[in-house]
């Protein structure tokens, strides 16, 4: 299935969004450090930590060896800077789709080490901020698991 990662999170409520968005849809998240708070902290708790049971979630101490340990077939890196358009690529089950930290995006750093094509974006009217990061991933899981047919759903 396909693996979530984000990249050096910053805020609770999202990564318990996603953390509930995983166990739903069947994705593996990956959690890059440093992590901007404590996995066993109420708030996580309360965001979403409550689905950890039905979600399969990893810590990585870096991107490199989270990509390592996962060995994806493609990586996927989601910017405001991203090249090309987030729907406009085929997914495939085992890929990887990296997402960063909520104040300050990815590293350009990350970009860069990815073949232009596989930096994304999410597509927004001009001149407003960047969308949040749990409803980021929830338009790309969504539209990479409708691409894989739902697999695993009902």
């Amino acid at each position: 299935m396909l693996h979530v990662i984000l990249y050096e999170p910053e805020i609770p409520p999202n990564t318990g969004n996603v953390i509930r968005l995983c166990a739903n849809t069947g994705a593996k998240l990956h959690l890059v450090h440093p992590l901007g708070f404590d996995l066993s902290e109420r708030r996580m708790r309360r965001a979403g930590l409550d689905y950890h049971e039905y979600a399969e979630v990893s810590e990585h101490p870096t991107l490199t060896q989270c990509l390592d340990a996962i060995s994806p077939t493609t990586i996927y890196a989601y910017s405001t800077r991203g090249v090309g358009r987030y729907d406009k690529v085929q997914y495939g089950p085992d890929d990887a789709l990296i997402f960063g930290p909520e104040t300050r995006g990815l590293p350009q750093e990350v970009l860069d080490a990815l073949p232009a094509a596989q930096t994304l974006r999410v597509p927004m009217r001009p001149d407003n901020r960047s969308l949040n990061l749990s409803n980021t991933v929830a338009v790309v899981v969504f539209e990479a698991w409708r691409q894989l047919n739902f697999t695993g759903g009902t």
